[in-house]
């Protein structure tokens, strides 16, 4: 099935109490999660109007069916290396606190099911992406995911200003 079906089946379900369910995506090597209840859908790289004087990371604007949201570029925003995008790259169309706004990454992976539990709070020291952007780190089987908090990821009333 696909990703961006499976995603909108699954935020249809219901979910019990102690369970998290998450998208994952990868950004280079990493890989990342977000809560499937702010993720509205999962789209394929599309034209992106650029904005501006928009904040280094914004990539742009996008009409998602006559409407206008920002996009943001995810490797950017964490200072990563920029590289082209291919077959794989996605924008999640994410709802934050009411504003909707792309996210660009470079492959969306699946959903995930977990139990609170296993997600363990940040370590003190981290290296890489700030740690403020980081929720939690969730252990799985055979990896680490990271599961951001999108509040601290992405400034809302930025991405107001570049959508209107």
């Amino acid at each position: 099935m696909e990703i961006e079906t499976a995603a909108k089946n699954e935020s249809t379900s219901a979910a019990d109490d102690n369970e998290l369910q998450l998208v994952s995506f990868k950004i280079g090597s990493e890989e990342f999660g977000v809560d499937i209840l702010k993720v509205q859908e999962i789209n394929r790289m599309v034209d992106i109007t650029r904005v501006p004087q928009a904040p280094h990371y914004v990539q742009g604007v996008i009409n998602l069916r006559g409407k206008v949201i920002p996009v943001v570029d995810l490797r950017k925003r964490f200072n990563l290396e920029v590289q082209e995008h291919d077959k794989n790259t996605r924008i999640i169309v994410v709802d934050i606190g009411g504003t909707i706004m792309g996210m660009i990454v470079d492959a969306v992976s699946e959903v995930l099911r977990l139990t609170a539990g296993t997600i363990e709070p940040p370590p003190e020291i981290v290296t890489g992406i700030n740690a403020e952007y980081i929720k939690g780190v969730a252990k799985l089987e055979d990896r680490l995911l990271i599961f951001l908090d999108l509040s601290k990821v992405i400034d809302v009333d930025e991405m107001v200003d570049v959508g209107q």
